[in-house]
């Protein structure tokens, strides 16, 4: 079964937010860890007009909270300011691999969740990050959060599209 979160096998990493400078330099929103490790995927995917195009990452760097980056063919403020909004995709083949038992926020993402009983939950809505662990936040009408520790998180299988975990279906 194919992820819903990536039918067209990219893993969203950000968007650009913001103008920096008048030279084409652009803000970024990274979901990377940590933020700036986003200029490290080159090239990006960019959705502009409901279309993706390819950029090369020519620089990038943190500025103040946030990232700031240049990309190749983007050489001034009017070309800029066209990409403001879009989302930012890299390849999943880009990503580095893995051990067995770590996955990827986008490889979770629209993945069913059932408890031990073999009730279902609903799918993986997105994840948060917390102090204390990750959460899980699963929608299925309601909204459940769901810590992503061993305890709660039992199996994840990602060609049967599905995560078990111990969590009572009441609560």
């Amino acid at each position: 079964m194919s992820n819903p979160s990536r039918p067209d096998g990219l893993v969203h990493f950000g968007r650009i937010t913001g103008l920096f400078g008048i030279q084409g330099w652009v803000k970024i929103f990274s979901h990377a860890r940590p933020r700036e490790a986003i200029v490290e995927f080159s090239p990006w995917l960019v959705e502009t007009r409901g279309e993706w195009r390819e950029f090369k990452v020519e620089e990038g760097r943190t500025q103040g909270k946030g990232v700031v980056v240049k990309l190749a063919g983007v050489d001034d403020r009017n070309q800029a300011s066209q990409l403001i909004g879009a989302d930012i995709a890299v390849r999943f083949s880009q990503l580095p691999p893995l051990s067995k038992s770590e996955y990827y926020w986008a490889q979770l993402v629209g993945l069913e969740v059932v408890n031990l009983a073999g009730q279902h939950l609903g799918r993986v809505d997105h994840l948060l990050e917390t102090g204390a662990n990750d959460v899980l936040v699963v929608r299925n009408g309601k909204e459940r959060w769901l810590p992503v520790t061993s305890n709660v998180i039992r199996e994840v299988d990602l060609e049967a599209g599905r995560i078990r975990v111990e969590w009572d279906a009441d609560f």
